[in-house]
């Protein structure tokens, strides 16, 4: 029995090991992007027979509209809200939980759990539990105003702070999962590094977060900055749940808008194109993350 070379085999064993993963990939990914983005260029809706070329005019309507612009102004501006506070605050409670770890264990344990809730819980019934405490009469905030001489406010149904208030609903659900991916970096940090900064005169608090702290945690912050990102760009329950895109589309966004053109009103090419659009933007965004942190995540 003739055996094949060695270098044919090494290969047929990589085709074999790779072969599933790339079948499902292609499958379940690269083509429907594909059709996706061929949708993107026509008027074609959810169960009609036939479709018409249009070329680049969705994506002229998306970006040429008001209620587009809207969706792709709001959508930026709750990811430039959401995602340094949370990264900001994940990292702040992560290393003060740390510190609390080495005192009070207990007590460290019993917080960490507290802010992990909102991540392991439903993101849809979080949402109503915010509605209620949100309720421009009953709700535990405005009551907590008025205690204090306040004013109530309509958080949901004010366009000037719709926006701004789904964006601190989103800071909440996040800051858990960052920090448990920012305790997971702390631990893996080698105490003599501490030990090697404070030898070289780096022993305050300060001094050694910026010595040895936070150059350790590049790789940390560089996954936890892809992943809020990523989180940012999607949301969508919280709309879905709580405004609706309103009131008068002033918490509109484009994950929403997509699903509204494409499920509601069966507009299956302009939500193509939000589809696309939003994937691009997505792509920038971590590219742009990835070379700006790239330079971070190497340890020296």
């Amino acid at each position: 029995m003739r055996v094949l070379p060695r270098s044919i085999r090494e290969t047929l064993t990589d085709a074999w090991l790779v072969g599933p993963a790339a079948v499902a990939m292609l499958t379940f990914i690269f083509l429907p992007v594909a059709a996706v983005a061929v949708f993107s260029f026509t008027d074609y809706q959810f169960g009609a027979n036939s479709f018409a070329w249009l070329g680049l005019e969705n994506y002229e309507r998306l970006f040429g509209s008001t209620l587009g612009q809207r969706a792709i102004t709001n959508t930026l501006l709750y990811v430039s809200i959401v995602i340094p506070a949370s990264v900001g605050l994940g990292l702040v409670v992560a290393i003060g939980l740390h510190r609390m770890a080495e005192w009070a264990p207990g007590f460290s344990n019993v917080l960490r759990a507290v802010y992990f809730l909102p991540v392991a819980a439903t993101l849809v019934a979080m949402s109503v539990a915010w509605q209620m405490v949100l309720h421009p009469s009953l709700g535990v905030v405005n009551q907590a105003l008025v205690a204090l001489g306040g004013e109530p406010r309509s958080w949901l149904s004010d366009r000037g702070i719709v926006l701004y208030t789904l964006a601190m609903i989103g800071v909440w659900q996040t800051v858990g999962y960052n920090m448990v991916l920012f305790l997971a970096g702390l631990v893996a940090i080698p105490k003599d590094l501490y030990d090697a900064a404070e030898v070289d005169g780096a022993g305050g608090n300060w001094s050694r977060f910026w010595t040895v702290t936070w150059p350790m945690l590049g790789p940390t912050t560089l996954f936890v900055l892809v992943i809020t990102a990523t989180n940012a760009f999607r949301v969508f329950e919280t709309v879905a749940t709580l405004t609706q895109g309103g009131p008068a589309f002033a918490s509109d966004t484009l994950v929403y808008a997509l699903y509204r053109e494409g499920f509601v009103y069966f507009k299956a090419g302009y939500a193509s194109a939000i589809t696309m659009v939003f994937f691009v933007i997505l792509l920038v965004l971590t590219l742009a993350q990835f070379r700006l942190v790239e330079r971070r995540v190497h340890y020296r």
